[in-house]
């Protein structure tokens, strides 16, 4: 089961748990939490698979530990400004780095790679209860690298006052859920810092930009007991694929938008955002009410908040919904995921611009304006837009993917199921 937060660092605070000041084992607890991260889930049962999924998850801490984070560039902020040292050092030293998350990346996926050959073969002693990923051990060194052998590879912390669960890390739901997503929002902050330094002041769409990205991880990390559930940590094993997606491709592919505003302060006015708003509200109600869905679903069948949801069992014992959000849709979580990616991309506009060079009459200095021609409007969409196209064939590619999965593992029942819910992304139309 996910641990609920009624103990470790929430205990200091909640007047049910003032013994604790009298009792050094549950202050060990809390240092235990601090340092590691989290609680630790040892072995998790999902009804809804054919086979137990075991995960050790010491990592269900992302939402506070991100908000410390924040919180102390804010500080930073506070005290130096726009000047502040992240900031300007991200910017000026950014292929650096780019550099530098390639290489932990690699490294990251190497050592996953060759530990994987110790897991345990079936029928030996495996107390760890280690696993290799489905598909992800083909015998082709390349593809294995790539996909990944094993499905969760774990690390011990060198930290010997720690208890062995505390200092047990999950590799692949820390990278999932830590450096790219709140490296991504860092970012898009110093881009923000990087504009105010240029030009003064602060445009709405590069505020709008980063806020909805900024809420998209937030979210995420807030409800991260609900990555458990998902296919990437059920089903997907880590390799160089999720290693470089995590640490380099999610932080500086994503905040082009952002980059691009830092640049050229294009201004929305009302109208600009409420086109903005629109889009994303709806992607948000149905991304998240369909992931909540799913995870209570899977976690309980029988959870009275699902009492109206109509499903089909099949014969290894799963059970599949055919009504509430998933009966409009198989994958109607991707719809949403996609309509909430169009406001990343929509506040830059139509996207492109040159710079001019021009002496100040006053000073003698050369300076560079960021100006929109007629001849340059447009030109950088393909940038600007990029995340927007390059997530919707994402999601078609990891939905036909899942498709195949699903086909394999169900046979009959999966073709039951797709006579009932017809779609597949969006209700009525795909």
């Amino acid at each position: 089961m996910i641990p609920k937060f009624s103990c470790g660092f929430w205990a200091i605070i909640s007047s049910s748990c003032s013994s604790m000041r009298f009792c050094p084992a549950r202050w060990r607890q809390v240092l235990n939490w601090l340092a590691a991260g989290g609680f630790d889930t040892s072995s998790m049962v999902i009804p809804c698979l054919s086979r137990d999924f075991h995960a050790f998850l010491t990592c269900l801490i992302a939402f506070p530990t991100a908000m410390i984070i924040l919180s102390g560039l804010a500080l930073g902020t506070y005290i130096d400004g726009a000047d502040f040292v992240v900031w300007t050092f991200i910017w000026d030293n950014y292929p650096q780095v780019i550099t530098s998350n390639l290489i932990v990346c690699w490294s990251i996926a190497i050592f996953v790679y060759v530990r994987s050959f110790s897991v345990p073969a079936p029928g030996q002693p495996n107390p760890e209860l280690r696993q290799l990923a489905p598909g992800g051990h083909s015998g082709n060194v390349l593809y294995d690298f790539f996909i990944g052998r094993e499905l969760n590879p774990r690390a011990k912390l060198p930290l010997s006052f720690l208890d062995e669960a505390s200092r047990t890390i999950d590799i692949k739901v820390w990278c999932e859920m830590r450096p790219g997503l709140l490296g991504w929002i860092i970012l898009n902050l110093s881009n923000i810092a990087r504009q105010y330094r240029t030009y003064g002041y602060i445009t709405d769409s590069i505020v709008l930009s980063t806020a909805f990205q900024a809420f998209y991880v937030l979210d995420g990390l807030y409800m991260e007991p609900a990555l458990l559930t998902t296919m990437d940590v059920i089903m997907d094993g880590f390799g160089y694929m999720l290693s470089f997606g995590d640490m380099a491709w999610v932080p500086f592919m994503y905040n082009f938008q952002t980059r691009y505003l830092a640049m050229f302060p294009h201004e929305l006015g009302l109208k600009g955002i409420a086109l903005v708003l629109a889009p994303t509200a709806v992607g948000y109600m149905i991304f998240r009410g369909a992931n909540n869905q799913k995870d209570r679903f899977r976690k309980n069948p029988n959870d009275p908040r699902l009492s109206h949801i109509k499903y089909i069992e099949t014969a290894q014992g799963s059970k599949l919904m055919t009504s509430g959000w998933w009966g409009l849709a198989r994958h109607i979580n991707y719809l949403g995921d996609w309509l909430m990616s169009w406001s990343y991309s929509l506040p830059t506009g139509i996207s492109g611009f040159v710079i001019i060079e021009s002496i100040n009459a006053s000073t003698g200095e050369l300076e560079k304006r960021a100006v929109q021609t007629p001849e340059s409007r447009g030109y950088a969409i393909i940038f600007t837009y990029f995340f927007l196209i390059y997530f919707g064939v994402l999601l078609l590619h990891r939905e036909r993917r899942d498709e195949e999965k699903c086909k394999k593992k169900y046979g009959k029942d999966w073709e039951r199921y797709t006579s009932m819910v017809r779609s597949r992304i969006i209700p009525g139309i795909y």
